[in-house]
C-alpha cells in the first residue's frame, strides 16, 4: 500500500516505524524538519517538509495515488482539513485523529464519510476502555480479546512463589495438561523471547498466554495470582481519560477521583453521578491516606504528567493497593515501567497506533495489538483456500523465526494449537510475532 502519514509526533513516528517493516510505501509529512530527520533514521521512508493542509504539499506526495492518508498530528483541525483535502485530491481512504468526543458520539449529526473522512480515532476513549478492561481482569497486566472473548491473550507477571517458576514449557504442558493454554512469549529484563519447549519460566518474568475462557481461572492460579473482584477504585486526574474511566465504572465500583484544579473538579462533580470528586494534590501521601487509599483495591493515575503518574502508583503499591495502573505518555518510558513494579500501564499514543494499524490491515490479516513495552505484535489471520498454512500440520509448516501460532477460531469454536494441529481454510489464526516477520506470515496464510 502507498500510505501518507501527516504528522511525525509519537503516533506518526510509531506508525511509520511499524508499517515500514511491512513493505508499505510510506511518505511522511511534517512542517518540523527536526522530526523528519529523526524519521529519516527509518529505512525506505520518503519525508516531505511542509504542511499537510497544503494542496501543493499533498500533490508533491502524489496523494492521488495514495491508498491511505493517516492524519495524526496533535491538531484535530489540521487532521480534519488534511483528510478532507486528501480525499478530494484522490486518496482512496483517510483517517483523522481527534481530541473531541463529540465527533465519535452516536448522537453526532454529521456523516464524516460524506466530507471525505473514512475513519475517526479518539485515543482518550480507547485508553479509557483499556483501563476498564485491566481493572475488570484484576490479575492481568495486558488483556487482548479475540472474537468477543472466545480466545484471549493475557499478560501475567510471575511471582517468586508461583508454581510455574523453574519449570520448562514442556514440563508445564505435561503437568497442567487439563488447562487449555499456550505460553507464546516471555518478557525478561528488556528482552522479548519467543520460547521453545526447553525455555524456563523465572521469577519476575512477564509471560503472555493465549487461553480459552474456561481455563482462565486455573491459569491465574498456577501463575501465583488471584482474580479478585474489585470494589473500591481511586483515580488520580480528572483528564478526559480519568473522566471516561469513572463514567464507565461508577455504576459498578465505589470511585474517588482526585483533581487538583478546582474548576475542573466542579465540572466533574456535576457530570459524574456516583463518583466522589476530591480537590487536592494526588502526590500528597497524607491526602491519599486521609482519603482511604489503604482501603482501595485499585489505583489509576491519569494526570497529564507521566512522572506524577508513575510515582503516585508506586506510592499506592507501597501502601498496599492491589493493582496500580499508570498513564505513561512518553513512549521512551514504557520499557522502564515494566521493571519498577507497576502492575499495568497505558499509553494512548500506542493505543492509537494499534487501532489505526487494525484499520490499515483490514482483509486477510487484522493486527490486533502491540503490547506496551514488548517489541512484538499479535495478529489474527484469516486462512485463505489453498494457502501454505493448510498444506501441513503446524509442526511441519515453515513458520518464520520469531513467530508462534497460539490459537484458532473455527466455526465459532476456539482452541489452543499444538504441533499436530491442522489449519483449515477459513480459520481465524492468532499469531504472536516479533517485528519484521509479518510479510512472511502473510504469505503463509494467503
Amino acid at each position: 500500500m502507498r500510505i501518507i502519514i501527516a504528522g511525525m509526533g509519537d503516533v506518526g513516528f510509531q506508525l511509520a516505524r511499524r508499517l515500514s517493516l511491512e513493505s508499505h510505501d510510506i511518505i511522511a509529512i511534517d512542517p518540523d524538519q527536526k522530526r523528519l530527520q529523526y524519521t529519516d533514521s527509518l529505512s525506505d521512508i520518503l519525508t516531505i517538509n511542509g504542511s499537510s493542509t497544503s494542496i501543493r504539499t499533498l500533490v508533491s506526495a502524489r496523494v492521488e495515488d495514495a491508498d491511505l492518508v493517516l492524519a495524526v498530528t496533535s491538531s484535530e483541525e489540521v487532521n480534519f482539513t488534511t483528510a478532507i483535502i486528501a480525499k478530494k485530491l484522490g486518496a482512496k481512504k483517510t483517517v483523522a485523529r481527534v481530541e473531541n468526543s463529540e465527533y465519535i458520539s452516536k448522537d453526532c449529526p454529521i456523516n464524516f464519510t460524506e466530507l471525505g473522512i473514512d475513519y475517526i480515532i479518539y485515543p482518550e476513549e480507547l485508553a479509557a476502555l483499556e483501563t476498564v478492561k485491566l481493572i475488570k481482569r484484576t490479575a492481568a497486566s495486558d488483556v487482548i480479546d479475540f472474537e468477543d472473548g472466545k480466545l484471549s491473550l493475557i499478560g501475567l507477571r510471575i511471582d517468586k512463589t508461583a508454581p510455574l517458576v523453574g519449570k520448562t514449557l514442556i514440563q508445564i504442558v505435561q503437568e497442567y495438561s487439563t488447562i487449555d493454554f499456550r505460553i507464546v512469549a516471555i518478557y525478561r529484563g528488556i528482552r522479548t523471547i519467543i520460547p521453545t519447549g526447553q525455555d524456563k519460566v523465572l521469577p519476575n518474568d512477564q509471560i503472555f498466554v493465549i487461553i480459552t475462557p474456561d481455563s482462565m481461572k486455573s491459569l491465574i492460579s498456577i501463575a501465583g495470582k488471584t482474580n479478585q473482584k474489585f470494589e473500591n477504585l481511586m483515580i488520580l486526574g480528572g483528564s478526559k481519560i480519568g473522566r471516561l474511566t469513572a463514567k464507565l465504572l461508577e455504576d459498578e465500583l465505589n470511585i474517588k477521583l482526585i483533581e487538583s484544579d478546582k474548576d475542573r473538579g466542579f465540572e466533574l462533580a456535576d457530570e459524574l453521578q456516583s463518583t466522589l470528586v476530591i480537590n487536592g494534590d494526588g502526590r500528597d501521601i497524607d491526602l491519599l491516606a486521609q482519603e482511604g487509599i489503604i482501603d482501595m483495591d485499585a489505583f489509576v493515575a491519569v494526570t497529564d504528567d507521566s512522572e506524577t503518574n508513575i510515582i503516585s502508583c508506586l506510592m499506592a503499591k507501597h501502601l498496599g493497593v492491589k493493582k496500580a495502573i499508570a498513564l505513561v505518555d512518553k513512549v521512551d518510558y514504557i520499557p522502564l515501567t515494566q521493571t519498577i513494579g507497576l502492575d499495568a500501564l497505558i499509553n494512548k499514543k500506542m493505543i492509537a497506533v494499534n487501532d489505526i494499524s487494525r484499520f490499515v490491515r483490514k482483509g486477510e490479516v487484522v493486527a490486533i495489538a502491540s503490547l506496551h513495552g514488548i517489541d512484538a505484535e499479535v495478529f489474527e489471520f484469516i486462512c485463505k483456500p489453498n494457502s501454505q498454512a493448510t498444506k501441513s500440520k503446524i509442526k511441519d509448516l515453515n513458520i518464520p523465526k520469531g513467530a508462534i501460532i497460539g490459537g484458532i477460531i473455527r466455526n465459532e469454536e476456539a482452541f489452543i494449537t499444538m504441533g499436530k494441529t491442522q489449519v483449515n481454510e477459513g480459520d481465524k489464526v492468532v499469531v504472536f510475532a516479533l517485528p519484521g516477520v509479518i510479510e512472511k506470515l502473510e504469505k503463509l496464510f494467503s
